[in-house]
């Protein structure tokens, strides 16, 4: 029998819980070739340099892997057959919807919408901590990580309270079809199953705020008429999805997997639970130490890229490995260590380039919000079992749950 080779066996779920070690193996060779011809980028350097190179595509529908694995633009989260979003997109077409979007996301536009929403998280984490005060065991992701993101990315693109409930069973469908353990043909069956009902709600729900706009994000797209002109229609829907789904999947793996490195590290946790500003430096060690994705697809060389000693050739399709570069001891000193006030914080968490992750300042907020809230008002937190469950996929990996022991919930402060 062929042993399995390290790609295959991070890919592995049985390794879900710890592919570090594998991590590490795979560093000793920077740029690695697969046997279907695509490559393998796992150093720090080498990751940051492809992901600010313009010879480096992010258009799918070029890739030939992702022809290969039955993957379409919408994979990013629109759904399969639909209009990609920037996310799937290459200059100068990324650059306009891009900025489309941020206009009433983000600076120079609207500078204040993140910042204006820090009350409304700390509310919200609030009564989910008091509505754990009659249990003595929770579920850190059903009661913590996954509620506060789907309210918050709900509530910012007006999504009606209650709809979460029924999109939240299509994005699990759709996550599950990105796990490498089932074969191409299922896996676009389950993408063509989630996509299509997705795409309806979504369409539904631009439509609604067009009719009747609000103060909420999407309404502010939909009825956009600024330098640019409006977003076609298929590709505000396409964006919407991305935002509402993208917007709260990867928080909870944030919030989770901070959880758990908190557990398994005590002294740490009391350092939080005397000193709650110790979040801000804690949260961006964790987007290195333990972050919510993995590694980046479906990338193409749109020319030969020498590379770490490596010419990776035009039209190869590659991977980058954040995860391990996050973990490279040439960046990081003892890179395997939880140092949450740790000094040099440059970290893949959030990608790099010009496609850095658009929520990023929303995704910082909300953990440091939750995980300051774990460790102040959850007496004695201790973990029912360890490793705990995880969720299917290699590249957004967490916990699917956490489930966890308290003597009781805090006062609020």
């Amino acid at each position: 029998m062929t042993q399995a080779s390290i790609w295959e066996r991070i890919l592995d779920f049985s390794n879900r819980a710890n592919p570090y070690p594998f991590y590490d193996e795979l560093r000793r060779t920077p740029v690695t070739r697969l046997p279907d011809g695509s490559y393998l980028v796992s150093t720090y350097a080498e990751i940051a340099a492809l992901l600010h190179d313009p010879r480096v595509s992010s258009d799918i529908n070029r890739n030939p892997a992702a022809a290969a694995a039955g993957a379409t633009a919408g994979d990013d989260g629109e759904g399969p057959g639909m209009s990609p979003t920037f996310l799937s997109m290459d200059p100068p077409d990324h650059d306009k919807f891009r900025r489309i979007t941020m206009r009433h996301f983000g600076p120079p536009t609207t500078p204040g919408r993140v910042a204006g929403m820090e009350a409304r998280m700390a509310e919200i984490v609030t009564a989910l901590a008091d509505n754990m005060t009659a249990h003595s065991r929770i579920d850190v992701v059903d009661d913590l990580a996954y509620p506060l993101p789907v309210t918050v990315i709900c509530e910012l693109l007006g999504v009606p309270p209650g709809d979460e409930q029924r999109f939240r069973v299509w994005v699990d469908v759709a996550l599950q079809s990105t796990d490498p353990g089932l074969d191409p043909e299922t896996q676009q069956e389950k993408r063509a199953e989630a996509g299509k009902e997705l795409r309806a709600f979504m369409e539904e729900l631009v439509e609604a705020h067009r009719r009747t706009p609000g103060p909420d994000l999407l309404s502010a797209m939909a009825a956009d008429d600024g330098p640019e002109g409006r977003m076609p229609d298929e590709q505000l829907v396409s964006t919407g999805l991305l935002l509402l789904i993208a917007g709260h999947e990867t928080t909870v793996n944030l919030i989770a997997n901070g959880a758990l490195t908190l557990l398994r590290h005590p002294a740490e946790l009391q350092r939080l639970r005397n000193d709650p500003d110790l979040a801000i430096p804690m949260v961006e060690e964790l987007l290195r130490y333990e972050p919510p994705v993995h590694f980046v697809p479906f990338r193409t060389a749109l020319d030969d890229i020498d590379i770490a000693g490596t010419t990776i050739p035009a039209g190869a399709s590659l991977t980058l490995v954040l995860a391990s570069g996050n973990r490279d001891p040439a960046h990081v000193t003892d890179p395997d260590l939880f140092i949450p006030d740790r000094r040099n914080n440059q970290h893949l968490g959030f990608g790099g380039g010009i496609h850095l992750c658009f929520g990023a300042p929303l995704a910082r907020l909300e953990a440091q919000i939750a995980l300051t809230a774990f460790a102040t008002r959850l007496e004695n937190p201790r973990l029912v079992s360890y490793p705990p469950p995880y969720r299917p996929s290699p590249f957004l990996r967490g916990p699917s749950h956490l489930l966890i022991d308290i003597d009781g919930i805090a006062a609020r402060q």
